[in-house]
């Protein structure tokens, strides 16, 4: 079985055409290469693919400027945070006039990690980030699947549900033991592990530092530095609060989640099906999963994305905001979602244009004026981009 990611090729073909570098980013094993070698097949002239992680083409690339000035056509320069005096070098390059080549980079590393890039290639290179599949890669079908499992390719298509837990859980040894190492992170496996397996279990709540740093003995300094190893490493991620102008008080800290669902699951060893619905982290799983969904279909970007609580208890799980509107997205784990008191506060406080409840049931229905229950299975349908 194979997923096409036409929509994902479609957007990186459209960048290499209209920028001189394309920072292709995501977490590993997400399927950059894979994408990669879609979108040069499909363009025009010669391409050329240089793997970071494939010790010949580390030594091809051991003088980038002779390896690199003669070519035409599209380069692709894989996991380019292991080589990051490379930069220099790309920037005289696409500074030629006229260019006879363009570079698509693949790093599976924020870009604030890779400061060498933000700065040297400042004006000259555009970043994607690339995910695991999403709910339309998939199809609707899938949706539990998708759940379970996570988007990441290999462990989404694996033949069995077993067979999908071994690879996540190597999957996590590996990130821990090599590739944390690899993007300049010293900390040990060991506590980055048990840092990795506590968000886990706080999956969904706001950030709180000093109680992680009395878990583990450090300060709060400490175990921030440590959730921004995570989060430059793209294997979680952090919802910003948003503020309004009130006078009730608001909650100012981030919420936490882990980026792939399949990966929550393999931490808080959850193996099947059922040791998930059983699990306190139920309803936070399917929130974070279906908040990533919603954000995908839309066409949203992280600084678009919030979420918004007052120490009143009023909250909404995702807003976005663009062009001046305000849409809210409640998740409700039910087949029979009703408005609550929260989602009225939520309306008034933050004049949201709308607000909808996606919910686990079977249709799609209006509960007020502004307020709809979107069912699970038709949100590919029943929601559209902003």
């Amino acid at each position: 079985m194979t997923i096409k990611r036409t929509r994902e090729l479609h957007e990186v073909k459209g960048l290499l055409q209209r920028h001189r570098v394309v920072g292709l980013l995501g977490a590993r094993q997400v399927g950059k290469t894979t994408l990669a070698q879609d979108c040069v097949r499909n363009l025009p002239g010669n391409s050329y693919i240089f793997d970071l992680e494939n010790p010949e083409d580390y030594a091809r690339l051991t003088d980038p400027m002779v390896a690199l000035k003669d070519l035409k056509g599209t380069i692709v320069i894989d996991e380019i945070q292991r080589y990051p005096d490379i930069f220099k070098v790309l920037r005289v390059l696409v500074d030629r006039s006229p260019n006879p080549a363009r570079f698509l980079i693949l790093g599976s590393a924020s870009p604030e990690l890779l400061r060498q890039s933000s700065e040297t290639l400042a004006g000259r290179i555009f970043y994607h980030e690339l995910n695991g599949f999403s709910l339309e890669e998939a199809g609707a079908r899938e949706v539990t699947k998708l759940w379970l499992r996570g988007g990441l390719p290999r462990s989404f298509l694996a033949k069995s549900q077993t067979e999908s837990f071994e690879w996540r859980t190597g999957y996590i040894r590996t990130f821990l033991e090599k590739d944390l190492p690899q993007l300049g992170i010293s900390v040990s496996s060991h506590t980055m592990r048990r840092f990795w397996t506590m968000l886990a279990h706080y999956h969904g709540q706001t950030w709180n530092a000093s109680e992680f740093a009395r878990s583990f003995g450090v300060s709060d300094n400490t175990v921030r530095s440590y959730l921004d190893h995570l989060a430059s490493a793209l294997v979680v991620r952090q919802l910003q609060p948003w503020h309004e102008n009130l006078s009730k008080r608001q909650v100012k800290a981030p919420k936490i989640y882990i980026g792939d669902s399949g990966i929550l699951h393999a931490l808080l060893n959850l193996r099947e099906k059922n040791d998930i619905e059983s699990h306190p982290k139920l309803g936070a799983s399917w929130e974070g999963f279906i908040l990533d969904q919603v954000a995908r279909i839309l066409g949203v970007t992280p600084d678009e994305c919030y979420f918004w609580a007052t120490h009143n208890g009023a909250e909404l799980d995702l807003l976005i905001v663009r062009g001046g509107k305000k849409y809210g997205f409640e998740i409700k784990r039910t087949s029979m979602p009703d408005i609550t008191p929260s989602m009225r506060h939520a309306m008034v406080d933050l004049h949201l244009t709308s607000l909808d409840i996606i919910h686990a049931g079977e249709k799609t229905f209006p509960l007020s004026e502004k307020i709809r229950a979107v069912s699970i299975n038709r949100l590919l349908q029943d929601i559209s981009p902003v």
